[in-house]
């Protein structure tokens, strides 16, 4: 909706991403600009998607949500910040703490996904791959 354009946080409904087993479901919402999504509960394989892609997904207990559904409701432009670095969201009359496991926090606050982080040792991964055995696969730099 135009009144919700440039929204960065998606207040979504109970059991969210159920049946989105694969990253496209993830990239379409960061597609749509999405950086977070709330909800009291998602499939499991979807928040494991998400957290590895960069999307951060936040369980909330369902009446805080149903109360940040409601501020939404009664005005579109209403701001919602979700504060990875303290693990809060914040909106108008309402603060709620929610976990998130220290890994896929750093690695969000950090930019990171599986590929970034095995770049890290990239110089190890060219030096193995000096001395493997010619008999054995080689990726081949493009």
């Amino acid at each position: 909706r135009p009144e919700r354009s440039g929204a960065t946080v998606l207040v979504a409904g109970p059991d969210f991403g159920t049946g989105s087993s694969r990253e496209h479901a993830v990239w379409a919402l960061q597609n749509y600009g999405f950086k977070a999504v709330i909800s009291s509960r998602f499939a499991d394989i979807f928040r494991g998607n998400s957290l590895k892609n960069g999307l951060l997904t936040v369980v909330l207990d369902q009446k805080v949500v149903d109360a940040l559904w409601e501020l939404t409701e009664a005005d579109p432009t209403a701001g919602i910040t979700v504060d990875l670095e303290a693990r809060q969201v914040r909106a108008e009359g309402i603060t709620a703490d929610f976990e998130l496991d220290e890994n896929a926090r750093w690695r969000l606050l950090n930019g990171l996904d599986d590929i970034s982080l095995t770049l890290q040792n990239e110089a190890d991964i060219a030096t193995y791959e000096v001395a493997r055995p010619t008999f054995k696969p080689r990726t081949i730099n493009a």
